[in-house]
């Protein structure tokens, strides 16, 4: 066994070798080495109704590591049988001595180029393959863009387009996930700030770069983070994602139709926009087609009932999408978080949209939920009876509609909810908060999903606290760490741990082990928590991170290979998106985080506002115990 575990050291030391300096790898090994592999126990099936997830392919990607290795990484479905293993083909010819049934990578040590496929093997027996891939030179593929041309405002000032968030769907049906991308304009304005912005486009690309969209929203769509939060998913379980989103007069849909009256121009002078319809709009994934167009809930109203009059509050929109039966997604579109709070839920049934329930903080009976939202939603199954509900930072709605927890703590502007503590039941947020003055002098707080009840505070009399972040990067202590922008670090009993914190922005499962990675810019770092430090893993070049001071990622997500996350930059040139995936090996044989209800609807609303990770709606970390069989059913054609 020891001879075994020195072997698999050096193998990742061999394939770190170009890309880490001695301490670097040092700091991953004090925590791989030790740790006893995670594989999948189905305990039992989960009980109830499934969840309708998408069908997807085993995401094989092959990554040259060297001149003599190519190392591969595939999905684990979270339906697949207790057993299954694989067998690897190099254009055509099996290159594994014996079936693969650890975790779902490996590396073939070849000079080769060769295509690569798979065949899963259950009970003795080979099945399909699936559609071969080529190897990629490098740890990353570019899919070039085609960037839209530049304009001029009405007031003479000219503006280009950059790249920003992105989301995924399989648009097609294919299994292979779409990426759509929301080009803003170099004049994108925070709600705060007035002056005249371009249009906001919408595409849609394959992998290879084939472009299969693109939606023009138009002169009365304004751009910036809070303006335009775009929802891709599978809402009708036909096996292709669709995409929703608000829309206006003039916006052009993906085969150039317009949506309304295509010469109505709502900018004031200011350039904002606060009279003329708004809509909301079911696109076709596939073509970019508008399916339909609704009045847009939560409606404006009068601009100043959302707390001023100029235009900033009332636009301020958030949007997820959840579970809310317990099977099938629904779209939640929000309004407002500083003062009023309105969150409006739909479903896109049989080519419809159908209006479920709509929340509004001034409603009879809900006026504690004022002011209790954040600038992004989180969403999972707080209470356990099956259905997600939807959770605005300081207060929770019920997947019914009807208020479930207010906790009055105000407004924040992070927000990370996981079973944190795996040693007490449910699920955990930590966030930290704008107003510690009108608060208590809460900074930062652990609470209860369920209740909103604190479980530790962290104090803070009068500063803004923007950032936090929650994840578990120090094994010495079970569940998660959590810090935020003032204060020190802290596990998930509220200890502290010390002073000195990781960087504040996202976190990624990048290397072999169960800890979490941090994601800031365009850097993957492993926290070195003997020494209290930031060790880089993935340093790239040539990319650009998004959304000013927020230095996130196009987008973070496991979209390839195994449950590892890959992340996605734009490149500074802004003629590519590039995807970045782990080619360390891991010994841990779970199932793609995409078959995690939870995490998946977090994917879709990653790109809303203040863009937060995601995290799945089980403890993933150091000594965790069996993962829990997620209850899905797949929708849509067969294959």
């Amino acid at each position: 066994m020891k001879k075994k575990c020195l072997l698999g050291i050096q193998l990742l030391l061999a394939i770190l070798s170009c890309d880490l300096r001695a301490q670097q790898q040092a700091a991953i090994l004090k925590t791989v080495a030790p740790e006893k592999a995670v594989t999948m126990q189905f305990d039992k099936k989960a009980a109830g109704t499934p969840i309708q997830m998408e069908r997807l392919n085993r995401g094989l990607v092959a990554v040259r590591t060297g001149p003599d290795s190519v190392y591969l990484s595939w999905r684990l479905f979270g339906n697949d049988v207790a057993g299954m293993a694989f067998n690897i083909y190099r254009d055509g010819v099996k290159i594994n001595n014996a079936p693969v049934t650890g975790a779902t990578n490996y590396i073939d040590p070849t000079s080769l180029n060769g295509n690569y496929s798979l065949r899963p093997i259950i009970n003795g027996h080979e099945h399909g393959e699936e559609k071969p891939v080529s190897v990629w030179p490098q740890n990353y593929l570019d899919i070039p863009l085609d960037k839209p041309a530049g304009g001029v405002t009405p007031d003479g000032v000219t503006y280009t387009y950059t790249a920003n968030d992105c989301s995924v769907g399989d648009l097609d049906g294919d299994g292979e996930y779409e990426i759509i991308l929301k080009w803003d304009p170099t004049n994108a304005k925070d709600n705060s700030q007035r002056g005249y912005t371009g249009a906001v486009y919408l595409d849609a690309y394959k992998f290879n770069g084939t472009r299969l969209w693109r939606i023009n929203l138009g002169p009365n769509i304004r751009a910036g983070a809070h303006y335009t939060q775009f929802m891709v998913y599978d809402l009708d379980g036909d096996g292709k994602a669709e995409l929703a989103c608000k829309t206006a007069d003039g916006t052009v849909d993906g085969a150039g139709k317009v949506i309304g009256d295509a010469g109505a121009d709502y900018r004031n002078k200011s350039g904002y926009i606060i009279s003329g319809p708004e809509f909301l709009t079911v696109f076709n994934g596939l073509t970019g087609v508008a399916m339909a167009t609704v009045p847009y809930l939560p409606a404006r109203g009068s601009a100043d009932a959302w707390g001023d009059a100029y235009g900033n509050r009332v636009d301020r929109f958030i949007a997820a999408v959840a579970y809310l039966d317990g099977a099938r997604p629904s779209l939640i579109m929000g309004r407002g978080y500083y003062t009023r709070l309105v969150r409006a839920a739909w479903d896109w049934r049989e080519g419809k949209l159908r209006l479920r329930w709509i929340f509004d903080s001034d409603s009879t009976g809900n006026d504690a939920y004022r002011g209790d939202g954040n600038h992004q939603m989180t969403v999972g199954d707080v209470d356990g009876d099956g259905r997600q509900e939807v959770i605005n930072g300081s207060s929770a709605i019920d997947d019914n509609g009807k208020g479930l927890w207010t906790n009055e703590m105000g407004h924040g502007d992070a927000l990370h909810m996981s079973d944190m503590d795996p040693e007490r039941p449910g699920l955990e947020i930590w966030q930290s908060y704008e107003g510690p003055r009108g608060n208590g002098g809460v900074g930062a707080a652990l609470v209860d999903a369920r209740t909103g009840n604190r479980i530790f505070t962290m104090p803070e009399p009068k500063i803004d606290v923007g950032r936090a972040l929650a994840a578990d990067i120090d094994p010495r202590y079970k569940g998660y760490e959590m810090w935020a922008a003032v204060g020190n670090l802290y596990t998930a009993k509220g200890v502290e741990i010390g002073a000195a914190k990781p960087s504040m922005n996202f976190a990624i499962w990048w290397d072999g082990d169960l800890l979490r990675e941090l994601l800031d810019g365009t850097t993957v770092y492993k926290w070195d928590y003997e020494n209290s430090r930031q060790v880089p893993l993935l340093e790239t070049t040539g990319t650009a991170s998004n959304n000013w001071t927020k230095k996130t990622p196009a987008l973070s997500a496991d979209i390839l290979g195994d449950w590892r996350e890959e992340v996605i930059f734009r490149t500074s040139d802004n003629q590519h998106l590039r995807i970045y995936t782990t080619t360390i090996p891991t010994q841990h044989r779970i199932y793609t985080l995409m078959h995690d209800p939870q995490y998946r609807v977090a994917i879709a609303w990653q790109n809303a506002a203040y863009n937060q990770p995601p995290h799945p709606g089980f403890y993933l970390g150091m000594d965790m115990g069996p993962i829990p069989v997620p209850n899905i059913t797949y929708a849509g054609v067969q294959k």
